[in-house]
């Protein structure tokens, strides 16, 4: 069997058995007077321009919501230029610098050999001999710029140089006894690179901006 709720009927008025009102509900006002009709314009005014102030608070925070995002997008697109830009001033300054130490080397293919005994003249004091790796093309007259870097840092041992042909432009390996030392300007070359490289990957998007803010534009 199906129950159905019932609703109390509500009565607007309850009398008592002699007939006198116990209960009457209120009814609604159909007159109002002047200062009546001006109190609830203004409580109408009101409430409008708080619902109106609520809207465009909604609206303000939306804005600035969207603000705020476009220009995290603006920022991560301005770093990434950036990035670019530092990774291509990087390698144009790597290429340049390469072009001229090539140039250099090619013109002074002994500077950095006569370098490295100079650096190494404390090592070289007690060596009873130098062995002087070097390319073929650096043979012609090397003797002579040997002894004079040698009698220069006060060297008195044997000097013996062979040719390698496996030994590009400028490169030499040192050999006194008791160590050696190599330099091979390609092998420098792509070290320095590889550092670069790593130093930019590590630096990612987080260097310091291009262009320092000032204390006017701030």
């Amino acid at each position: 069997m199906t129950q159905h709720s019932v609703e109390k009927f509500g009565f607007d008025t309850v009398f008592d058995g002699d007939g006198d009102v116990l209960f009457a509900a209120p009814r609604p006002k159909r007159a109002f007077t002047a200062d009546e009709v001006e109190g609830l314009e203004q409580q109408a005014f009101r409430e409008g321009e708080r619902q109106a102030l609520g809207r465009m608070e909604a609206l303000q925070a939306q804005s600035l919501a969207s603000i705020s995002a476009d220009t995290k997008l603006a920022m991560n697109s301005l770093l990434e230029v950036a990035h670019r830009h530092r990774v291509g001033c990087a390698e144009l300054t790597l290429a340049c610098s390469r072009a001229i130490a090539d140039a250099a080397l090619e013109a002074f293919p002994q500077a950095v050999l006569k370098s490295a005994i100079d650096a190494l003249s404390r090592e070289l004091d007690s060596a009873p001999r130098l062995m002087v790796s070097v390319s073929p093309d650096m043979i012609d007259g090397l003797t002579q710029v040997l002894e004079d870097a040698a009698q220069a840092i006060g060297f008195a041992g044997a000097i013996q140089v062979r040719s390698d042909a496996s030994l590009p432009l400028a490169a030499f390996t040192l050999d006194f006894g008791d160590g050696a030392a190599a330099y091979d300007p390609n092998v420098a070359a792509k070290r320095v690179a590889e550092v670069l490289t790593a130093a930019l990957a590590s630096e990612g998007q987080h260097a310091e901006p291009l262009l320092p803010v000032t204390e006017s534009e701030s």
